[in-house]
């Protein structure tokens, strides 16, 4: 790689898994890095860091009480030198650090292990619908995992406690009106056969993993934005350091920070 921005790369040919090196992973962030730089400037962050392979990985992020060490990333440097460190992930917060108000809403819709692709997206889908009958605009991309994530942008929100309560509110509904289908249990051994609504990345201090971010797993997956038109073509950790250009010149989320809505 033609080193742009000047950073001293160490083990540029250590594997990171298969045949992929360190400098894939550095070269694919330095691709990237106008695509997820919105959805992670201005915000704190939490890292996960991995060491040998994903045998050696950690969340490193500020502690609770203290802004001492908040990790941020506001230049292409800054953000390549995170790389260079090890890290892997980029998980932001829901809120600026120019405000404790949190703009992102997320809705992780893990599923059973067992449940089918075609069930998946049926509930990925009436989530959705759910959302647009009370006017809110959402956007889709793949976790890298098992599931998708649906994300809402806010240009204004009241409090983390109203914010919360929101997002709770919707997974209680749509458990209680489809429960062959939806769990609020986080328990893992409660889904059986259900998807998992985690609406608990809505808490004050929760993340969850940024827009075009790696995952720490087999093949490195992408956490990538897919259109609504694509959730039945595309599974959730088909995207991968390998083949993500072709789905990086969509740029299905262009408009998602001009989006207008308010919950106030």
């Amino acid at each position: 790689m033609k080193n742009e921005i000047n950073i001293k790369i160490s083990n540029p040919n250590k594997i990171i898994d298969g045949t992929t090196k360190k400098i894939d992973v550095i070269n694919y962030y330095n691709d990237i890095f106008s695509y997820i730089h919105p959805f992670i400037k201005n915000r704190a962050i939490s890292e996960l860091r991995c060491h040998d392979c994903f045998f050696d990985c950690f969340f490193k992020k500020h502690p609770a009480n203290s802004s001492d060490s908040l990790i941020t990333v506001n230049s292409k440097k800054e953000f390549l030198n995170e790389v260079q460190l090890g890290t892997i992930e980029f998980h932001p917060y829901a809120n600026l650090l120019t405000s404790n108000l949190p703009n992102i809403m997320i809705f992780d819709l893990d599923p059973d292990e067992n449940l089918s692709i075609k069930k998946l997206r049926e509930g990925v889908f009436i989530l959705k619908q759910f959302l647009d009958e009370l006017n809110l605009t959402s956007f889709l991309k793949t976790s890298g995992g098992k599931g998708y994530h649906i994300v809402i942008p806010f240009k204004k929100t009241k409090s983390w406690q109203d914010f919360e309560s929101f997002a709770k509110n919707i997974a209680y509904v749509l458990e209680s009106k489809h429960p062959r289908i939806f769990t609020t249990n986080i328990r893992k051994d409660s889904r059986n056969g259900k998807i998992f609504i985690d609406y608990l990345r809505n808490k004050q201090g929760a993340t969850c993993v940024a827009p075009y971010s790696l995952r720490a797993r087999k093949k490195l997956p992408v956490s990538i934005p897919i259109s609504w038109n694509d959730l039945d073509k595309i599974k959730p950790n088909q995207i991968t350091i390998k083949n993500y250009k072709k789905f990086l010149k969509l740029d299905v989320w262009k408009d998602f920070f001009k989006v207008n809505q308010k919950l106030i």
